[in-house]
């Protein structure tokens, strides 16, 4: 059914361990991770676990968990500010002589932290005070090899064309937020249908894997940590995550749209051996969606075909092949928590990391399944544990499930697009719930005494009519 809500390669990371620090708060020395990175930790040992020195560089893994876990306990903005402070503190680079020698060694680090770190999550600089910070720090090294002001700006010239296209939001494609409820079936002359503009379901579901991967594009990493989290006790600042997860909510209420799409078209037409060929259409796009990897065209056309006013069309559904529908039924069934889904999402996985074509590295995930995994992570393990430490083995779980998803969804979509039907999927009016009823009712009239009633009152709010 429709959901409802939520680099550059400068520098090689080496086994080179995290700059020494004593422990803080009492804190013990626990099981390490990510080479050096303690399993829990004070926020502070976190934060110097991150900032580069002329001999340590924090490894990949350790910078995306703690980037995006940290925005629950500081804001970007003020743990940039502390990064750059201990970079200036701990390489003097506020002395009137610095020692070139060491800053050689330490700018390229330096340089590519904040280029993975504007690379993936440029929304941390849409504060001019931000970019302040990244110009201050590189224009204290920059006297000793001018390469590095050349790479800054080339840095600055990245991030802002990728804030850019960010700024272009999903928004604008979803067209109409509120379905538009038909008070009748309108005319044929004026109502197209999808099969008018798409016959081939093959062609259909490289469409939807277009608009799949083009909402996606905008969804970035900390949506995922800024939809279920509540305020840290321990920190004194307001919450930096409200209003924050509009591209993430954009991509449900797409998921809903085509739901409602999927629903619209099989009510529309007046005779049930059309309704039925628009029933096994679509069925056949969502075998082609499953094939491609995009399971979340997939569960949509098979949650649009099961709402109640598609589903209760008996006579319709009886001139309908169903053995396909029901294998794809079987496969996002969610008896064992979606275990058929995730047996077939982990060899799509498994072929992405394989590909020999960009065709094969398409992975698009039931995303209401994604949301909800993360949701009972972050409500099944607590943010810090008793001693006031951030658990930060929780947050490599959560960083590995939003890591996986980053990688699949900057995936280049290997197919033409065809600005017609992506136009229609946008655009096209769609029933709201009444409206489906009531098309679904005048299809195949009412059955029992509850369906009844309903269409009469449908008829009275709607038609006017008693």
């Amino acid at each position: 059914m429709p959901q409802t809500l939520s680099a550059s390669n400068m520098v090689t990371p080496g086994s080179l361990g995290p700059p020494h620090t004593e422990p803080t708060d009492g804190e013990q020395a626990g099981q390490l991770l990510l080479g050096g990175a303690p399993s829990s930790a004070s926020l502070d040992t976190l934060i110097q676990h991150l900032v580069p020195t002329a001999d340590y560089y924090p490894e990949k893994a350790y910078i995306f968990t703690f980037l995006l876990s940290s925005r629950l306990f500081i804001e970007p903005q003020e743990l940039l500010a502390r990064v750059c402070h201990m970079c200036i503190e701990q390489q003097q680079l506020d002395k009137p002589v610095l020692d070139k020698a060491r800053v050689r060694k330490f700018g390229p680090k330096l340089l590519q932290l904040l280029a993975e770190w504007t690379e993936t999550f440029p929304r941390d600089f849409q504060e001019e005070s931000t970019i302040g910070h990244l110009k201050d720090v590189v224009g204290r090294i920059a006297p000793c090899d001018e390469a590095y002001r050349k790479r800054m700006h080339q840095l600055l010239q990245a991030l802002h064309q990728k804030l850019a296209a960010l700024g272009q939001g999903p928004e604008s494609l979803l067209g109409t937020d509120k379905p538009i409820s038909y008070r009748t079936k309108p005319p044929a002359s004026i109502h197209r249908e999808l099969l008018g503009i798409c016959s081939d379901p093959y062609m259909l579901a490289q469409q939807l894997t277009h608009v799949e991967l083009e909402q996606l594009r905008h969804i970035g990493p900390e949506e995922f940590v800024q939809a279920f989290v509540n305020k840290d006790p321990l920190a004194s600042t307001k919450p930096c995550f409200s209003d924050k997860t509009n591209n993430l909510e954009a991509y449900v209420k797409w998921f809903n749209r085509l739901c409602y799409l999927v629903a619209t078209e099989i009510c529309m037409p007046a005779k049930k051996k059309q309704r039925a060929q628009v029933i096994e259409f679509f069925i056949d796009v969502a075998r082609e969606c499953f094939n491609i990897g995009n399971f979340n065209s997939l569960m949509a056309i098979i949650s649009g075909m099961n709402m109640s006013p598609v589903s209760r069309l008996k006579k319709t559904w009886a001139k309908v092949k169903t053995a396909k529908f029901f294998i794809l039924e079987h496969q996002m069934d969610p008896t064992g928590n979606f275990c058929n889904y995730r047996t077939a999402l982990r060899g799509a996985a498994h072929r992405s990391l394989t590909a020999h074509s960009s065709r094969e590295k398409i992975v698009i995930p039931f995303f209401s399944l994604l949301i909800k995994d993360i949701y009972f992570l972050n409500e099944g393990c607590a943010n810090r544990l008793p001693n006031g430490h951030v658990n930060f083995e929780k947050f490599l779980e959560l960083a590995k499930q939003v890591g996986e998803f980053i990688t699949w969804k900057q995936v280049e979509c290997p197919f033409e697009q065809d600005l017609s039907i992506t136009h229609y999927l946008h655009t096209a009016p769609i029933f709201s719930e009444d409206g489906l009823y009531l098309a679904s009712y005048e299809s195949e009239s009412p059955e029992n005494q509850t369906e009844k009633e309903r269409w009469k009152s449908l008829r009275s709010s709607i038609l006017g009519k008693t």
